[in-house]
């Protein structure tokens, strides 16, 4: 297949870019391979002749990654009659996530998995989010790159709203990328292997949470920079926090969105009287003890037990999963509950258009993406993280030394907003903030109040007077529209 006037832009040490126009190219199972310090990347792209899909003109490498051309999909298929009731998506023939790819989509290899992210630089922006010389005198702020990490279901295209602007508010580079399992993001079906560890070495589960954790900080030396700000939606704010317990001196701060991660109830703060000491009251006392120790070993002991049955339930119903049965119940629960599940998440889902509905869509389009869910559904189910040696989450929180903003919309269906609140209380420090009239997707749903929000955030943490706060906020009006 040949494209005319495509034009490649390179960018190796920026600022210098070199600019290459190719007449007449043609493409056949190409390859692009690239080597940094930091790590060996390889990208791979297959162009097809077919004349239903339009070339791309332009891909972007960048000092540790590759995009080549990429084709974009056809428009998804779905039954929608303005009802939200029996909505189901409609099965496609399943494509290389490569092939769905869209024009400013990249990938690079990281533990064996093709991952899929975008990057917004905010001295390469359109004209609709330019930054003028002015504008830069005006706003200095953090200067901190920012990496966004998706929920539950969701991709890069729950982010797609908020990237521009979030790159001119930060003043440096805005970075989504595809959790596996996710998105465009490659599939690995088990048993999973991995090029980069040695015979002995067990290889890597690419959907466990050890795997998100080591992307996220992956990222941040792709971004070349000693810490990144982290924004984490649902499910990905457990990612983010685990990324900084992981690598606290990593990262500058945490923004969490509609968090799922469940708030410790407030401790008791409610004194209680002391005993009268005396002869009674010492023998009552041990006696006390003694039935603890006692009552201790006990639970100990069925606890053991306990933990023994839920192993081999966990192995059962890995296997389960893994079956053909399985496999088809998972198909058919996402087809048939999918977009409806995506409605309910807005507080107004007569404003889900059909823009919206073919983004969640889309990545069901990719092969294998319902065996990649079932071993993401294991990987949650049978993967400790190493959690028995280490305190529960809910105990770690005020360890958490960073600034923390928390954000969430008053009429969230899927992690209420009270679950919010406590968390925030939870950790020392940190800013709660709630949208008015919004649902589980704050960035998506109000695109303006949510950057308002983070730019109120950042200028308190980072500089910058209340003035020009607030002529960040009027330049932002619009720009998420």
């Amino acid at each position: 297949m040949n494209l005319l006037n495509t034009t490649g832009i390179f960018f190796l040490h920026q600022p210098k870019q070199i600019h290459i126009n190719f007449s007449a190219l043609s493409f056949n199972n190409s390859k692009l391979s690239l080597s940094t310090s930091r790590a060996h990347i390889q990208t791979f792209r297959q162009i097809s002749g077919q004349p239903s899909r339009r070339p791309v003109n332009r891909f972007i490498v960048s000092n540790a990654a590759a995009s080549s051309p990429s084709l974009s999909g056809s428009s998804d298929q779905y039954l929608d009659a303005g009802s939200q009731k029996n909505e189901e998506m409609v099965s496609e023939a399943e494509q290389d996530p490569m092939n769905l790819a869209d024009p400013d989509s990249c990938f690079c290899e990281f533990q064996g998995v093709h991952i899929h992210h975008k990057v917004f630089d905010p001295h390469t922006l359109s004209d609709d989010v330019s930054v003028t010389s002015q504008d830069t005198q005006e706003t200095q702020k953090t200067e901190f790159p920012m990496i966004l990490l998706h929920g539950f279901g969701a991709s890069v295209f729950s982010w797609n709203r908020v990237m521009k602007p979030l790159a001119r508010l930060v003043r440096s580079k805005v970075l989504a990328f595809d959790r596996p399992a996710f998105g465009l993001t490659s599939r690995l079906l088990h048993p999973f292997s991995s090029t980069s560890t040695t015979n002995d070495a067990k290889p890597l589960n690419p959907y466990s949470m050890v795997y998100s954790v080591l992307t996220t900080l992956y990222f941040i030396d792709f971004l070349a920079t000693q810490k990144a700000i982290l924004v984490g939606h649902s499910a990905g704010c457990l990612v983010a926090v685990d990324s900084y317990f992981e690598a606290p001196e990593r990262v500058a701060a945490l923004i969490l969105v509609a968090p799922a991660i469940f708030a410790p109830r407030p401790a008791n703060t409610t004194g209680t009287k002391d005993n009268k000491k005396g002869p009674k009251n010492k023998f009552l006392g041990r006696l006390v003890e003694l039935s603890k120790a006692i009552t201790g070993a006990v639970l100990r002991a069925i606890m053991g037990m306990a933990s023994m049955l839920s192993s081999l339930y966990k192995k059962a119903l890995a296997a389960f999963l893994r079956s053909s049965l399985g496999v088809m119940l998972v198909r058919m629960a996402i087809n048939k509950f999918g977009v409806t599940a995506v409605r309910n998440a807005w507080y107004d889902s007569k404003q889900v258009t059909d823009h919206v509905v073919e983004g969640y869509t889309k990545p069901l389009k990719a092969k294998g993406w319902d065996r990649a869910l079932v071993e993401y559904t294991v990987a949650t189910l049978t993967d400790n993280n190493g959690s028995e040696k280490k305190p529960p989450l809910s105990k770690r929180l005020q360890e958490i030394k960073c600034p923390v903003l928390i954000v969430t919309g008053d009429t969230d269906r899927i992690v209420p907003a009270w679950n919010a609140e406590r968390l925030a209380r939870a950790i020392p420090g940190s800013v709660f903030e709630v949208i008015k009239k919004c649902g589980h997707l704050p960035q998506e749903e109000k695109p303006d109040e949510f950057l308002s929000v983070v730019a109120k955030f950042l200028g308190d943490v980072f500089g910058g007077s209340q003035q020009q706060e607030q002529e960040m906020d009027l330049k932002f009006q619009g720009i998420a529209s």
